[in-house]
């Protein structure tokens, strides 16, 4: 049915089910229209969930009556939600006359306080794309909006997950790597590794890779980029472990607009059920946006003070930037360096409020091996105990040890898209 489940003839095994990531809403434009100050707040705070990161979304007063008046001299948004307190017998009249201001591509979903039956079936002629009874959540709108510009019969898209250090050197492309290849070998499950750090990566190395290609040629490439252009820059590191691997040369520097990584995370979730983002030690706009929009962060530190510090910074401001995300998970790395005062993993981790994932043991011998071959871990000490926090660390961010999505939101009623073209 989609890519989460493989072709059985590359398989001997069917892989293991995993979450899909969440799909963005396309740019659209939303026009709302209230009557009261606490549902324009709640349509407003819905912008900050980041599947509405490419909506155009603005707040009017006046209900049903102000959207009218506004669309018998302005063209019509691609969505517009009307708030009406409207006696339920009133309402498709109102409805009528604002079909005859509309586009007959224009969308609408109707906030009311009726959760009437009757009324329902009346939306359903009159042709309302959805009707949400209030008070709702803003989780709710959201997914309302979703459902409604998601292509019919799309397919599931792959889940992104970003690993990203509080401290240079805590080791987080290491624990990325080694997490996809955990995913790939333990679910079967197809993973690309993108490595964002351009100037410096490391998935080349240690995949023992050096395709010349790679992920500089999709971004330099601006809109030209496609999936069978995308599909040629990468490279196969392993069964089930794609690359597309950084350039790390210094002959020009990489400076990114906000967006740029975007539609190549985009077009890898479209074939790809895990999508691992490599993502640098640094701050700026691009990586602040990738942050943003990620299904799971897992910021890697090690047991001391500068990176308790970063790592507190980091997670309270991926926290306001996806409030209504679940916060960012913690993988306290290189613990047990020799004559290193630590801070103790479980403190470590309550004091950023973060799920701690995982605890990985400083070995030298280990990592250096490893490292110097172009090898995972998995590779040269498969009975390592490590490996199983690498596991661990994969079921998790793919979703493996979450209770399932349950049903729509409550107070939700899906109906038909609104209205026929204006006479």
């Amino acid at each position: 049915m989609s890519f989460l489940s493989p072709d059985p003839k590359k398989s001997e095994e069917a892989a293991a089910e995993i979450a899909g990531g969440a799909r963005l809403i396309p740019r659209i434009t939303i026009q709302a229209f209230c009557e009261h100050s606490q549902t324009a707040q709640l349509v407003e705070s819905a912008i900050h969930d980041r599947r509405m990161s490419k909506v155009a979304l603005t707040t009017h007063n006046g209900g049903l009556e102000g959207a009218i008046e506004t669309y018998k001299a302005n063209p019509t948004p691609n969505l517009i939600m009307v708030e009406t307190t409207l006696p339920p017998a009133d309402i498709p009249a109102a409805l009528a006359r604002l079909a005859d201001v509309c586009d007959a591509s224009t969308r609408l979903i109707l906030l009311g306080h009726v959760n009437d039956v009757l009324l329902y079936r009346e939306l359903i002629r009159s042709g309302v794309s959805e009707y949400i009874v209030l008070p709702a959540t803003a989780q709710t709108i959201v997914t309302a909006i979703t459902e409604l510009f998601a292509a019919e019969g799309a397919a599931p898209i792959g889940r992104t997950v970003g690993f990203v250090a509080a401290k240079g050197g805590a080791g987080a492309s290491t624990v990325a790597h080694n997490v996809a290849w955990a995913i790939a070998q333990t679910l079967r499950q197809d993973s690309l590794i993108l490595d964002m750090d351009l100037a410096f990566g490391t998935a080349g190395l240690n995949f023992n890779q050096d395709p010349p290609h790679g992920l500089a040629d999709a971004v330099l490439a601006n809109q030209k980029v496609d999936q069978t252009m995308l599909d040629r820059l990468m490279s196969k590191a392993a069964n089930h472990i794609n690359l597309l691997t950084a350039p790390v040369t210094l002959d020009r520097t990489y400076d990114f607009e906000e967006r740029e990584f975007e539609q190549i995370v985009e077009l890898s979730q479209s074939t790809m059920p895990v999508v691992v983002l490599d993502i640098p030690h640094a701050w700026n706009s691009w990586i602040r946006h990738t942050l943003a929009t990620l299904d799971e962060v897992v910021i890697v530190a090690e047991p001391d003070l500068a990176n308790l510090r970063n790592a507190k910074n980091l997670a309270d401001t991926i926290k306001a930037l996806r409030p209504s995300e679940a916060a960012p998970s913690i993988v306290i790395n290189k613990l047990g360096l020799p004559r290193r005062p630590e801070i103790g993993a479980t403190e470590f981790a309550s004091s950023i409020e973060c799920q701690l994932l995982g605890q990985i043991p400083f070995d030298a011998a280990l990592f250096g091996t490893a490292a110097n071959n172009g090898q995972m871990i998995a590779e040269i000490a498969a009975n390592n105990k490590i490996n199983e926090i690498y596991r661990a660390i994969g079921m998790h961010v793919t979703g493996r040890q979450a209770a399932p999505a349950g049903g729509k939101a409550s107070g939700l009623m899906k109906l038909p898209s609104f209205l026929k073209k204006r006479a």
